[in-house]
């Protein structure tokens, strides 16, 4: 089976395990969007209902990254590391964990799903002109996953063109 499906798969056990409660406050934060107070406070009290449900944090990392509220998006998605470290018995720092630590080359979906996470961690670090800390989380996505399956890479190539017009090389 292709990873995409494996990670599917994984991630719609999380949507299993999550309260019908929190999957209505979900929804009513989706038709909220428009409005930050009642959409946010859906998201709050779906994360009250289902705290530490992957489901719960996508959304809400969704949320607070088309809001273009990156700062948020950044504290969702720590929270989010911090939850399938946990689940995979990881180092709970990114920066602690090692290829020994799990088989990240694999298909196993919660171990790429932790890969996402820390690519979309770096992202938003890059993006906040957090420059140092972005690069230390892309070079260690990269360790993590050496071939590159998860396209941490062009990360660090953004990085790395800093500075460089379009017509340097």
């Amino acid at each position: 089976m292709e990873g995409e499906a494996l990670e599917n798969i994984w991630f719609a056990e999380r949507y299993r395990n999550l309260p019908p409660v929190a999957e209505e406050h979900l929804r009513l934060a989706s038709h909220a969007y428009a409005d930050d107070a009642k959409a946010e406070m859906h998201l709050a009290l779906a994360k009250a209902i289902a705290h530490g449900n992957a489901v719960v944090q996508v959304g809400e990392y969704r949320y607070y990254f088309y809001k273009n509220r990156l700062p948020e998006a950044l504290k969702v998605a720590e929270a989010c590391l911090l939850t399938v470290s946990a689940e995979l018995h990881l180092p709970p720092h990114w920066y602690e964990v090692t290829p020994a630590d799990a088989d990240f080359r694999g298909d196993e979906p919660a171990h790429r799903f932790y890969l996402f996470v820390l690519k979309a961690y770096a992202y938003l670090l890059l993006r906040l002109n957090r420059l140092v800390e972005g690069s230390l989380a892309v070079e260690k996505l990269l360790e993590l996953d050496p071939a590159n399956r998860i396209g941490g890479q062009l990360l660090l190539d953004v990085l790395a063109r800093i500075g460089k017009d379009d017509y340097d090389d």
